[in-house]
């Protein structure tokens, strides 16, 4: 009988030997690995922290503890742990477990997160919230490196400490967010990891007493308690101590019985605490361990060689970005690429390879990247920003009162927009239009292909305005590439195909499936319809519309994207304002509510943004 048999809950733990819960570490890892392999999902995360979770559960007392995980793409084991463990291989799956912690899921799952850098700050309210009510449960927020650079970690750290609230802070230092960290705080934890201070204290003693005649070996011998007192003093952790926050560690993540003991000290302040503990990331699987950005967010792969299992010749539209960021970088040098810790999860890892002078990585600081923009672009460089739309969310004020209210000419990808599969409610990317839409000067669009985004990028630097480029996940159509870039006219859509019994006006990649459903009308129902590639959702081509739409006046719009306040918001707006409202809309989006974890398909089946769909909807809405 495996170990991991006997572990349902979080008190089973507690009945194991060490021995016992070293072989729980390695039977957990197989189970990670074989889930993931077939389902997808966060692999380097979820190895590097299982005996970091194994500690926790098996000292403290969730759910009455409450754990905080920031991220929260390392929440397998969790998950095993705490009376999922049957259900494991639904997650990320229609109908099964969000891959990350989620309140409405489980009771110890205290938050729900996706973003990074929230942790400290929920725990230092729900700390305070405790002492109000007279309670004594311990708050345990567990960061990581990556995360602590996000400006709010360091917010929450300058109250926590201030404040002095009893609170135990875990520190998962893997050197890792995505991609290897980068800046001052990764460069400051590693020189704490590494004991750098320490490691020079001990060669200079040990050499002052080597040259000692006679006695010189035995004090060194007798001096080791010494050195770990050493140790202790001269690997202070004074960032944190001179927050407010006490310093312990390097903790080694993978060391049982010195996490176990380390947290149960821990218990015993009643001030905040911060625990260093350094782990791998992708332990326990080689392929992972040695590439872990590959296997951060993983597609499906063999397990017997880490081959991932979905490798198609068409290129995504992540790498179709990329590739127009680096040859626009080679045609002009003043052109700079900027990520906020995804240097390969947008494309421009294309440029931080070859041009790396050009390419700068910021870390998660979406807020700063975008400022840092603004600055480049102010001083006679061209930035070039790629940025998840779910992301893009975190840094509205700099979009509004940084880059747009002073026209400052920056071009945004808008990686990952539209609906998006597997990550659930956290990761959607169907808020950008409505966010951005309302914004004066803003230039927003929407190519149907690989092809018009290459020369939406191109265009985007022509037009010397904020310009904001958005595309979803996935690979493309498979359509041809053209080398030459060529500028899109500023403003304008086109017509894909001609009808006269009503227009569809379609933004993004959904452009063909709007054709094809036009199509289907065509032979199926014997209606015709106009179909518009919008491009530019604004400045939105009201000409083009309005001079399309035809005696019946029945408008489709069709979005990868909320409705409310979205691109048919901003189609019933022109028709009001130009035609006095007369005419028939039908919007096909998202309706207003939060996103279940699916597949894209399955979403946009769901929400009959699919072929399908749009055809059942229109038949209904014309006749």
């Amino acid at each position: 009988m495996n170990v991991l048999d006997k572990i349902n809950f979080p008190d089973d733990l507690k009945k194991l030997s060490y021995k016992e819960l070293k072989t729980l570490s390695g039977e957990i890892r197989e189970l990670i690995i074989e889930v993931v392999s077939r389902n997808g999902g966060h692999l380097s995360s979820n190895l590097g922290a299982v005996e970091l979770t194994i500690a926790l559960h098996r000292v403290f007392n969730a759910p009455e503890d409450k754990f905080i995980w920031d991220v929260g793409h390392q929440c397998y084991t969790h998950k095993i742990l705490t009376g999922r463990k049957d259900r494991i291989f639904s997650i990320r799956k229609k109908g099964g477990l969000i891959g990350f912690p989620d309140i409405l899921e489980s009771e110890y799952d205290v938050l729900n997160t996706g973003h990074a850098s929230t942790s400290l700050a929920f725990a230092s309210g729900m700390a305070i919230a405790r002492d109000r009510r007279g309670e004594s449960f311990n708050v345990i927020p567990v960061i990581g490196d990556g995360a602590l650079t996000g400006g709010v970690a360091f917010e929450a750290l300058n109250n926590i400490g201030h404040v002095k609230q009893k609170m135990i802070i875990v520190l998962n230092d893997n050197k890792m967010s995505i991609s290897p960290n980068v800046g001052g705080i990764s460069k400051y934890l590693n020189y704490l990891s590494t004991g750098r201070p320490y490691i020079r204290l001990k060669e200079i003693v040990q050499s002052i007493f080597n040259k000692i005649p006679l006695v010189g070996k035995s004090l060194v011998t007798g001096t080791r308690k010494l050195l770990k007192l050493l140790r202790v003093m001269t690997v202070p952790g004074s960032l944190f101590n001179d927050l407010g926050v006490k310093y312990i560690g390097p903790i080694n993540g993978h060391d049982l019985k010195e996490m176990i003991k380390v947290f149960e000290e821990s218990k015993k302040y009643d001030f905040p605490v911060l625990l260093h503990v350094v782990t791998e990331k992708g332990l326990g699987y080689d392929p992972a361990l040695e590439n872990p950005s590959s296997f951060h967010s993983s597609a499906p792969f063999e397990i017997s060689n880490g081959q991932f299992k979905k490798k198609g010749t068409i290129p995504s539209y992540s790498s179709v970005f990329g590739k127009a960021v680096l040859d626009l970088v080679e045609k002009d040098r003043s052109v700079i690429a900027l990520t906020a810790a995804m240097p390969s999860g947008t494309g421009l890892d294309q440029v931080q390879n070859k041009y790396p002078e050009n390419f700068f990585d910021v870390g998660i600081a979406e807020q700063y990247m975008l400022d840092f923009a603004g600055g480049l672009s102010l001083g006679g460089v061209k930035p070039v920003v790629a940025i998840y739309s779910t992301f893009l969310q975190r840094a509205v004020d700099q979009i509004i009162h940084d880059i747009v209210l002073m026209k400052i000419p920056v071009v945004v990808g808008i990686d990952r927009a539209g609906l998006v599969g597997d990550d659930g409610p956290t990761h959607q990317g169907i808020y950008d239009i409505s966010i951005l839409h309302s914004l004066p000067g803003v230039v927003l669009m929407a190519p149907k292909d690989e092809n018009e985004l290459r020369q939406m990028v191109f265009s985007g630097m022509e037009y010397k305005k904020p310009v904001f480029i958005r595309f979803p996940k996935e690979t493309g159509r498979g359509v041809e590439i053209k080398e030459e870039f060529t500028e899109i006219p500023y403003g304008k859509g086109e017509v894909l195909r001609e009808g006269n019994d009503g227009v569809i006006v379609a933004a993004g990649t959904l452009v063909y499936n709007a054709i094809e459903a036009a199509e289907k009308l065509y032979n199926e129902e014997n209606i015709n319809l106009k179909v518009i590639n919008i491009r530019f959702i604004k400045p939105v081509d009201g000409e083009l519309i309005l001079s399309s739409i035809g005696k019946n006046k029945k408008v489709i719009t069709i979005e990868d994207g909320v409705r409310k306040g979205g691109f048919s918001s901003i189609i019933r707006e022109l028709f009001i304002s130009e035609d006095g409202g007369n005419f028939d809309l039908l919007p096909l989006g998202v309706p207003d509510e939060f996103i279940d974890v699916a597949s894209r398909t399955e979403l946009l089946e769901k929400y009959e943004l699919d072929v399908d769909g749009i055809y059942r909807n229109i038949k209904d809405f014309l006749k």
